[in-house]
């Protein structure tokens, strides 16, 4: 699918981590690399907006060497190109301990995320003593994945998606990755319609939704190819760098 959005004025472009940047090993393609730094030459941002802590993507953003933003979390956090904290939203422990207590009745796989740590595993016996940012669970079992999902969108507090077909991603409500990009575009002096967002997941939809041009990858989830402006290659075919080929450079 292709949509003629020459109109776009792109200024900004946002892109995911896991599915969309990163290829399969994890790693950003020299392909991709290299587009993302003509962009930035070329006086386009390049902001990455991941599911990711600052703990776990921080060595790959630092290695783009951007020149703007970083939103992690999900949107919890956004952070300059120093990595120093421009804003944090956090979810209440009420929420984590009523999804802790989901995923002990279920047993199933899970992770969350502190300001500090990336819990999985393990849990903290005080859940009041830390600061919350995310909470997710990993369930492969259909029928389960979807009674928890019941239960959870019973909590109207909730912002709930997913990086992945079989996890769900728990945010406070209204945290999400096109609010974040909201706030940087703000700040730089322009709006969501010269944003291009790049994703593959229900994360991603938001974002992919408000910006002015939507682009999902190759192998993203279906709705997020309904969704999106443009479907690029997927992430191990650089599918980022041809987007961004296409539309920008």
């Amino acid at each position: 699918m292709s949509v003629q959005r020459e109109d776009v004025d792109i200024k900004l472009i946002a892109i995911d981590m896991d599915g969309t940047l990163l290829n399969d090993e994890q790693l950003i393609s020299d392909e991709n690399r290299k587009a993302i730094r003509e962009a930035e030459d070329k006086g386009v941002y390049v902001v990455i907006s991941t599911g990711r802590t600052l703990m776990t993507c921080r060595e790959l953003a630092e290695s783009l060497k951007l020149s703007s933003f970083l939103i992690t979390a999900n949107g919890s956090e956004i952070w300059d190109s120093n990595f120093n904290l421009v804003e944090r939203k956090l979810l209440h422990t009420d929420h984590i301990q009523m999804m802790w207590d989901l995923r002990n009745k279920h047993n199933t796989n899970f992770w969350a995320s502190t300001v500090n740590k990336v819990w999985r595993g393990e849990f903290p016996e005080n859940i009041t003593d830390h600061e919350w940012l995310k909470f997710g669970f990993d369930i492969e079992d259909d029928d389960i994945r979807n009674e928890v999902l019941e239960e959870l969108r019973k909590n109207k507090e909730l912002e709930i998606t997913n990086s992945s077909p079989t996890n769900i991603e728990v945010n406070a409500l209204g945290i999400n990755k096109a609010a974040a990009l909201a706030k940087v575009t703000e700040k730089l002096g322009f709006t969501m319609e010269n944003v291009m967002a790049m994703g593959d997941s229900l994360n991603d939809i938001a974002m992919i939704k408000e910006a002015g041009l939507g682009v999902a990858m190759g192998n993203a989830q279906d709705i997020v190819k309904e969704t999106a402006d443009y479907i690029t290659d997927t992430n191990i075919e650089n599918g980022v760098a041809k987007a961004i080929r296409h539309w920008v450079l």
